[in-house]
């Protein structure tokens, strides 16, 4: 039975959607909740602390512990002062769940850079500064679970989300390096990549799809990575619908040509097919493991 006595866990974007169902399951299974959430629009304009106010009704109405936050992910001092509220009332932080996000979509043409720029704040930036708050305190103990949220539009791509796709792949990336100073420090970070019919999919899903894609079904996978139990770090998983799955990046077995010969570009569009081949593709666990591969046939 994985439960969460005597752990923290924070998780942003608490008020609604998916952060809700994240709050009130670790809280429900033992956890002490930073429920933080602005209470502001889609887009990230106004705020109101009914909405973390209310999952923490919920929690304390269920037996649980819970405290509301309403500040800012998107500037350092605001993801600060959520992680300095668990300390306080709470005495640590063991799990950080980064699910706080907006929406400004446009093609980019018509994307005003403003609206750019704040959604790579929210999510990357938001990401980055909870971490940087947290990650110290869980490295002193020894201990720490990070969940954050990436999305299909960052792994795929998806019209008028250039803004959001840029940021939602960048938290893989940080992810990805993060992962290995937290390895001996017992810290582990995974990402989850969520479908669900929030007030994100609006819109997006066709309505007969919206209850089917509950935020419930989500919650389970952020659960796991929250976990002790959890040992694994650096994963993507794609969750929605009932349906869980790995994504990985790989790399092509692609050619080799002798480096001592010219190689040119008509020789490269002449090799193409054989490059793009992904049968017998490969992962590797960081870019040192790659670059080895590469070093190694080198030499010799």
């Amino acid at each position: 039975m994985i439960r969460f006595e005597e752990r923290v866990a924070v998780v942003t974007g608490a008020g609604v959607g998916l952060g809700r169902s994240y709050a009130l399951l670790l809280a429900s299974r033992g956890a002490k909740v930073v429920v933080n959430d602005m209470g502001g629009a889609l887009n990230g304009t106004g705020q109101s602390s009914a909405p973390a106010q209310q999952v923490v009704e919920e929690i304390k109405a269920a037996g649980g512990e819970a405290l509301a936050n309403y500040d800012d992910v998107s500037s350092a001092e605001g993801a600060q002062n959520i992680i300095v509220d668990a300390i306080k009332n709470f005495g640590t932080i063991d799990i950080l769940v980064n699910n706080a996000g907006i929406l400004r979509d446009k093609s980019f043409v018509k994307m005003d850079l403003s609206d750019y720029e704040k959604v790579i704040r929210v999510h990357l930036l938001g990401t980055v500064f909870t971490a940087k708050a947290a990650f110290p305190i869980m490295r002193e103990k020894g201990y720490g679970r990070i969940v954050n949220t990436a999305s299909s539009a960052g792994l795929y791509g998806n019209f008028g989300q250039t803004n959001y796709s840029a940021a939602k792949m960048g938290i893989i990336g940080f992810m990805n390096a993060l992962k290995e100073e937290g390895k001996k420090y017992n810290i582990r970070i995974n990402t989850v990549a969520p479908i669900a019919g929030t007030r994100m999919g609006e819109g997006i899903y066709p309505d007969k799809y919206m209850k089917l894609l509950k935020a419930d079904l989500v919650a389970p996978a952020v659960a796991y990575f929250c976990s002790e139990e959890c040992t694994t770090t650096g994963e993507i998983v794609l969750a929605g619908g009932g349906h869980y799955a790995k994504v990985q990046v790989v790399e092509s077995k692609g050619i080799w040509n002798d480096p001592t010969e010219e190689f040119t570009p008509e020789m490269f569009a002449e090799k193409w097919g054989e490059i793009a081949n992904m049968k017998g593709a490969v992962t590797f666990g960081n870019a040192t493991e790659e670059l080895m591969t590469v070093l190694q046939h080198l030499s010799g």
